[in-house]
C-alpha cells in the first residue's frame, strides 16, 4: 500500500519538473531565436546608407554631361523619358547634371550616364545588338566604359556604364522601361532587333 500512496506524489513532482523545464526552455530558446535572426537579418537601408564602409557611397555634386540643342520632337520625347526614369539605378541614387536635365541624367559615383537626343549610332552589319526589356541596345567599348545606345527608338538614348558596375546590360534594365514608356519606337531598326 505504501508503493501505491508514493506514485502520485512522483507523477505530481515530475509535472512540476516538465513544467519549471517548459517555463525556463521557451524563453531561452525565443532569445536564441532572436539573436540568430537579428545577425542574420540583411541591414536596413538606411543603416546600409549611412554606413562609413559603404561600396556604393556617393558624390552628390553635379555631374558634367552636354546638353546639345534638340529639335522639338526629340526635346518633348526626351522631357518625358526623364520625367520616366527612376529614382536610382540599382543601388546608384540619381545625381544632379550641370546641363540639360531636361534631357540628361546621371546615377552613382563613378556615374552611370543618360542622354536623350542626338545622332543615332551606326551599327555595322556585323554589330551586335541586345534587347533589353523590349528596348534594343548597341555597345561601343570605351577605355573606361561601354556606352549604350539605343537603335530602335524614334530619338536615341545613350547611356554610359562606367567599367566599374559589371556587366552593363543589367543596368539599363530600369532605364529601358522608361524608354518603353516614353520613347516610341523607330519605324526602322535593325535586323537583329526584330523578335
Amino acid at each position: 500500500m505504501d508503493e501505491t500512496d508514493d506514485t502520485p506524489r512522483r507523477d505530481g513532482s515530475t509535472r512540476r519538473a516538465a513544467l519549471w523545464a517548459t517555463v525556463v526552455a521557451v524563453p531561452v530558446t525565443l532569445a536564441v531565436a532572436a539573436f540568430t535572426f537579428a545577425k542574420l537579418a540583411p541591414e536596413s537601408p538606411e543603416a546600409t546608407q549611412n554606413a562609413s564602409t559603404s561600396p556604393r557611397a556617393q558624390s552628390s555634386a553635379p555631374v558634367e554631361l552636354p546638353a546639345p540643342a534638340l529639335a522639338q520632337r526629340p526635346a518633348v520625347l526626351c522631357r518625358a523619358l526623364v520625367s520616366q526614369l527612376p529614382d536610382s539605378v540599382r543601388d546608384l541614387r540619381q545625381r544632379p547634371v550641370t546641363a540639360g536635365p531636361e534631357q540628361n541624367a546621371a546615377y552613382g559615383d563613378p556615374a552611370l550616364t543618360v542622354a536623350c537626343g542626338g545622332s543615332a549610332p551606326l551599327v555595322q552589319p556585323t554589330d551586335e545588338v541586345w534587347t533589353v526589356n523590349k528596348v534594343c541596345w548597341h555597345s561601343v567599348q570605351e577605355a573606361d566604359a561601354t556606352v549604350l545606345t539605343t537603335v530602335d527608338r524614334e530619338t536615341p538614348v545613350r547611356v554610359r556604364v562606367p567599367k566599374a558596375y559589371e556587366q552593363p546590360l543589367q543596368w539599363v534594365t530600369p532605364i529601358s522601361d522608361a524608354i518603353v514608356s516614353a520613347v516610341p519606337s523607330a519605324k526602322q531598326v535593325p535586323s537583329g532587333c526584330s523578335g
